[in-house]
């Protein structure tokens, strides 16, 4: 009795633990769900809103400027930080805020990115902390979730600062 006891709970341990590690793969490579705060990505993204967050684009080295990211924060590695690409590396962003009357510019390192908050008068991003190694981002934002009216892919910034480039060609 004490044994039919002891090898079901073991392998109810044992399902909890494999299922344990699915879930915890799932997450870390494919997406998660993700709760937003804060004023930074307003107009697009506002408090409580849920997005979605793949992960595939950050180990396969797909991201692009104008995608909006999830990144561990460089002060607080406890913390995550949503903000937009602006920069690549080898890009020359724009350094300034929004009012300064002298603009400022930078080129962005190798192996980093130039993030920024869509509201630039209100976000602590890349024009205060500098360029963010590429390896602190978590994922790419493809999908807002919630507010229900809201639900679909992530709009364009609506800062107008991203410069799209073409893709550099051998026959250019």
């Amino acid at each position: 009795m004490f044994g039919r006891a002891l090898g079901k709970a073991l392998g109810l341990v044992g399902y909890t633990v494999q299922y344990g590690c699915i879930a915890h793969c799932a997450f870390e490579y494919i997406g998660e769900f993700v709760v937003c705060s804060g004023p930074s990505m307003k107009p697009t993204i506002i408090d409580n809103d849920v997005v979605f967050s793949e992960h595939l684009s950050r180990h396969l080295f797909r991201i692009e400027k104008g995608d909006i990211v999830i990144a561990k924060g460089l002060s607080d590695p406890r913390m995550n930080v949503c903000k937009r690409v602006i920069g690549l590396e080898g890009d020359k962003v724009c350094t300034s805020g929004p009012s300064d009357i002298f603009k400022t510019h930078t080129y962005v390192p190798l192996g980093h990115v130039w993030l920024e908050g869509d509201n630039l008068k209100n976000s602590s991003d890349s024009r205060s902390y500098g360029p963010v190694p590429y390896a602190l981002i978590r994922g790419r934002v493809c999908m807002k979730l919630w507010p229900p009216h809201s639900v679909g892919p992530m709009k364009e910034s609506p800062t107008g600062r991203i410069i799209k480039t073409k893709p550099h060609s051998d026959w250019d």
